[in-house]
């Protein structure tokens, strides 16, 4: 069980931080998940029939929970909320099976909080393919396991502002959580996407950016946060392309004859965005002050993307002012008094 007192005094919270759990390998299936060794004695992991080689999980942060807490002494972060791996979401497998995973998923995360209450929390794994199921295992990792909310893919196999998500949006405000949205390597097991993606990890690169977007626009245009007025979505990224494309989707607004009419007014879009939260994982100082000219500070969060190829040292650098406000903005998110 998480230490609230403990999260409450922390000065730095990282709400992007991916973890993969051994208590969770090869419960969904035949998809696995699996880790393995060449008989070079390179390290792989497999998920259904798709294989990431070279990427070494045991002994690193990611699955050792002493180096991730002597890596976040290092960074200086006080606090983290621990999340599933984008490998394994499993949103398009078959239910039984996700269901399976994602309950073996979230023992075993409570598990390694209960261990480490002090410095870590968890995101809760969800099988979006069922929708009652979802709801189901979401208030069984709420109420019985003390996770912070719920952690899914840009890409759960239907529209986000599906009207049968309605009934699931309205459990998370129910339970009076966040929803945490973070993308997937397109085909992992799901739809293989443009085949462009798959030269120079544009899947990564540039394919995260484009579903965070997507999944911004959305909720937005598809009325989610107009008919779940107090539900609370952090996306990853700074949601991905926001910045650059502010202005097509204002102009939006007032040009195309779809926008629902609660939009139907120059700069609505932009004003959409100041309901949805947004971690800082970025990269660049200059994207970073883009981001909080157009969104404002007051739904940032830090992210790093702890351990992750592309982790950066947002802890270290960032303005003090700053990192005040993200910590306070991280309490208020994960319902945690100051």
């Amino acid at each position: 069980m998480t230490d609230r007192q403990a999260l409450s005094k922390a000065k730095s919270i990282d709400i992007h931080a991916h973890a993969v759990l051994a208590g969770s390998m090869g419960t969904a299936g035949a998809h696995g998940p699996e880790i393995g060794y060449t008989d070079a004695g390179d390290p792989w992991f497999r998920v259904g029939d798709y294989r990431l080689d070279g990427v070494r999980y045991e002994g690193s942060p990611f699955m050792e929970s002493a180096v991730r807490l002597a890596n976040m002494n290092s960074a200086d972060i006080d606090f983290q909320v621990l999340s599933p791996n984008p490998l394994t979401y499993f949103h398009h497998i078959s239910a039984d099976d996700a269901i399976r995973f994602c309950q073996s998923h979230n023992n075993a995360l409570a598990a390694i909080v209960g261990e480490h209450p002090t410095r870590l929390a968890g995101f809760a794994a969800l099988p979006m393919q069922d929708i009652q199921a979802a709801c189901e295992e979401l208030e069984r990792a709420v109420q019985e396991l003390d996770l912070l909310g719920a952690y899914i893919g840009t890409d759960i196999g239907r529209p986000l502002n599906d009207p049968a998500l309605d009934v699931f949006y309205e459990k998370v405000v129910s339970l009076d959580v966040p929803l945490m949205i973070h993308p997937s390597p397109a085909g992992i097991d799901g739809p293989p996407g443009d085949p462009n993606l798959k030269q120079f990890d544009l899947d990564l690169l540039t394919g995260f950016a484009a579903q965070e977007s997507i999944a911004v626009a959305t909720l937005i245009f598809g009325g989610v946060l107009h008919r779940h007025p107090n539900l609370d979505i952090c996306l990853s990224h700074a949601g991905g392309t926001m910045t650059s494309l502010i202005g097509r989707f204002n102009r939006a607004c007032t040009k195309r004859p779809w926008v629902p009419e609660h939009l139907q007014y120059e700069g609505a879009f932009e004003e959409s965005l100041q309901k949805l939260w947004f971690d800082t994982h970025v990269h660049d100082p200059r994207v970073l002050k883009w981001v909080i000219d157009i969104m404002g500070t007051e739904r940032l969060l830090l992210g790093t993307n702890f351990a992750g190829w592309d982790q950066h040292a947002m802890t270290h650098d960032v303005d003090p002012t700053l990192a005040e406000t993200m910590s306070r903005n991280a309490k208020t998110l994960l319902r945690i008094a100051p």
